[in-house]
């Protein structure tokens, strides 16, 4: 398929026009109920599907290849206080932890980020009003960016899990809610550390895997863990001016063995989700074609067009925003032209976008 260079391409090329209202507000009723568009990349074919319908278009030996970080309640709630040793907190200012940055250490949003100083301690109330946890600003950064250090408890995560609250993006212009608690979470959610759900994931039920399975499918599982930026606009026109925020990943042992043995066996290797495409092409490239190993690390890996895929050759994704770094993805993997008509079509079908809208299977 011929694309243009990304010398050439401008993020503007990546652009479609959405109706607000197609921005999925809630789940479907039902986890697996949502529509699916496929698309041949080859050809750029589309034809109105369901996800229920996946198992038919897997194929025996196919592997299947899941991200299973799990989100945490990453959204708190914090008071200001000067000092520590009166502890009058006041002013109520929204933190969004964003990664970890060492022991006891978080990057955060802050917001509104003008009133949060270097050298502040946040608090951080349960709905009772007893503190749950404790931290000190020590560093700001752009766009409201500050890194925390946290007093040390005995359980950070369960701390976060009584006064934190689900990390809905930003088009989801509501609060979160109990509900979101599951279905923000795919249901093979294992290692945390994502503060956005791998949403392609969000449609899978056990039942679904268990059939795959039984089909013969391999599954395997990789971790990467989601940041805040893959919502943040791209500051620049031209695509090969972009540059992506890095993330954390793991490549277990067993992953490793199932790719290769796939790569080996020419099997078709089948991503559930842009995040797993990123960390498979990323530990492709550090292999430099030797066999894959098992490994942690972090990758900004950038997929546009022009670049070669070297092990994905199927790929199940969201409908993702205009002009982000995720559409290019998936048109570096079935053509710029073929992936913008397929937004067209799904846009006329009245489809559901983003988080929680439907699904494409681009093969």
């Amino acid at each position: 398929m011929s694309e243009h260079s990304n010398q050439t391409l401008r993020v503007a090329d990546f652009d479609y026009d959405l109706p607000e209202e197609l921005i999925a507000q809630q789940p479907p009723a039902e986890r697996g109920g949502s529509r699916m568009l496929m698309v041949d990349r080859t050809t750029g074919a589309l034809r109105d599907s369901s996800f229920a319908e996946l198992p038919n278009l897997l194929r025996p030996g196919d592997l299947l290849v899941l991200n299973d970080s799990r989100v945490i309640p990453a959204r708190l709630y914090a008071r200001r206080t000067l000092r520590r040793e009166k502890e009058k907190p006041t002013g109520r200012i929204e933190v969004m932890l964003t990664e970890p940055a060492g022991d006891h250490e978080w990057h955060a949003l802050v917001r509104p980020g003008r009133k949060v100083a270097i050298g502040e301690i946040l608090v951080f109330p349960s709905q009772s009003g007893a503190i749950e946890l404790r931290a000190e600003v020590m560093a700001r950064g752009e766009f409201g960016d500050r890194l925390l250090r946290f007093e040390p408890v005995g359980d950070f995560f369960g701390a976060l899990e009584r006064i934190g609250h689900i990390p809905l993006p930003p088009y989801i212009h509501r609060d979160d809610a109990a509900h979101d608690r599951e279905r923000y979470q795919t249901v093979f959610a294992h290692a945390r550390g994502s503060v956005a759900a791998p949403t392609a994931g969000l449609h899978f039920t056990a039942q679904m895997l268990d059939e795959l399975s039984a089909r013969g499918v391999e599954i395997a599982r990789i971790t990467l863990h989601v940041g805040l930026g893959t919502f943040a606009p791209l500051r620049v026109e031209r695509v090969d001016e972009v540059h992506l925020h890095r993330e954390r990943y793991t490549l277990s042992g067993q992953a490793a063995d199932a790719l290769n043995r796939a790569v080996a066996e020419d099997r078709r290797i089948v991503a559930v989700g842009t995040t797993v495409v990123r960390t498979l092409e990323h530990c492709a490239r550090e292999a430099a074609g030797a066999a894959l190993a098992a490994h942690s690390g972090s990758t900004e890996i950038f997929i546009a067009p022009g670049i070669q895929f070297q092990l994905v050759r199927a790929l199940l994704t969201n409908f993702h925003l205009p002009q982000s770094s995720l559409l290019m993805l998936v048109s570096a993997f079935a053509g710029r032209e073929h992936v913008l008509a397929a937004y067209r079509h799904a846009v006329e079908q009245r489809y559901r976008f983003f988080s929680y809208g439907d699904c494409m299977f681009l093969a």
